[in-house]
Formats: structure tokens, C-alpha cells, sequence
């Protein structure tokens, strides 16, 4: 499931469907890149142009999750941050998204409210602020890690009883 909407050469057009796979997106604003598992662009008289289509569209982001939905909303988060780069990117705005998981089978209609852009514009600030002091934060393992794409960058296991200074300190000691 999640093979396929990660295949950047896979497009569909079905009429008034368009589905673009794998797209690369990016906010300056908020000083974040990523890849949005799937784009809808549906014909609508209020959407954008296209380059080399007839007609305006409007953009629809799909994320696919393995699995059920959570407790927590990080997974609308990141959906949610996938919408402002496209509008970013795109100059329109993007109302609504959905989740696609992969127990229930099943999308689930997101809207993107200020609130949730509020919560998702303070991420990337805060990250940029805990760079710029050169601060990392502890890392708190969870059995989630095991199926993370940032598993080997973030290393939870490994840093789990100790502080990311205590471990470069040590790793400098031992290196002759």
C-alpha cells in the first residue's frame, strides 16, 4: 500500500482526476521540505491552472498510514504541514486532506482548521530555535520508534540513559 504511493513515476488521470504520487514539496516560510505520499487534483472552477493542463484544479494531499488511527495527532499534523506547502508552493489554499489507513481501509477527511496550522506553524519554530542554541532534546523512546523513517538519524535506543554531549564526550575520548 504504502510502496505504491511512494511511486513518483506512477500518475493517474481519471477524467476530472488527476493523482500525482510522491511529491516533493517545500515551505521557506516555515523552513521544511518533505514529500507528500499522494496529491489529488480535482478539476474545480476555483482552483489553480496546471502546466500542460486544461482547466483549474484543485490540490487534495493524501497521507497513508499503516495501521489505525492514534490518540495523538501527530499524524494530522504532518498532513497538515504537507497542505501549507502546497499553498505555499502553489499560491491557493487548501481547505481539507485525508488520512488513509491501512487496518481500517479507509480515508479520513481532515480539515484544516487554524488551529491545527497555529499548532503545525509552531513546530517548525520551535525546532529552528532548539538548532539555532545548539540544544537537543532527550530523547523518549516509545515502541513507535521501531516503524520511524528517522529511526537511524535519531537513534533512541542508543541515547535513551544518556545526553547527546555525555555520548559525542565519550565517543571522542575512546577515538585515538
Amino acid at each position: 500500500m504504502h510502496q505504491a504511493a511512494h511511486d513518483g513515476s506512477r500518475r493517474e488521470s481519471r477524467g476530472d482526476l488527476l493523482i500525482v504520487r510522491a511529491m516533493p514539496v517545500q515551505s521557506a516560510s516555515l523552513g521544511v521540505s518533505g514529500q507528500c505520499d499522494v496529491v489529488e487534483f480535482h478539476r474545480d472552477d476555483s482552483g489553480i491552472s496546471l502546466q500542460g493542463r486544461q482547466g483549474l484544479w484543485r490540490p487534495y494531499p493524501v497521507e497513508y498510514k499503516r495501521g489505525k488511527p492514534k490518540e495523538h495527532s501527530a499524524d494530522e499534523l504532518q498532513l497538515c504541514a504537507q497542505a501549507l506547502c502546497l499553498e505555499e508552493m502553489l499560491c491557493c489554499s487548501i481547505p481539507e486532506g485525508a488520512l488513509f489507513y491501512g487496518e481500517p481501509r479507509r480515508r479520513s477527511p481532515v480539515r484544516f482548521t487554524e488551529e491545527l496550522r497555529r499548532e503545525v506553524r509552531d513546530c517548525p519554530e520551535e525546532m529552528h530555535r532548539l538548532h539555532t542554541r545548539g540544544y537537543t532534546p532527550k530523547v523518549k523512546p516509545h515502541k513507535g520508534c521501531r516503524a520511524c523513517s528517522l529511526r537511524e538519524e535519531c537513534l533512541p535506543a542508543l541515547l535513551k540513559d544518556k545526553s547527546v554531549r555525555d555520548y559525542l564526550h565519550a565517543a571522542k575520548e575512546e577515538t585515538p
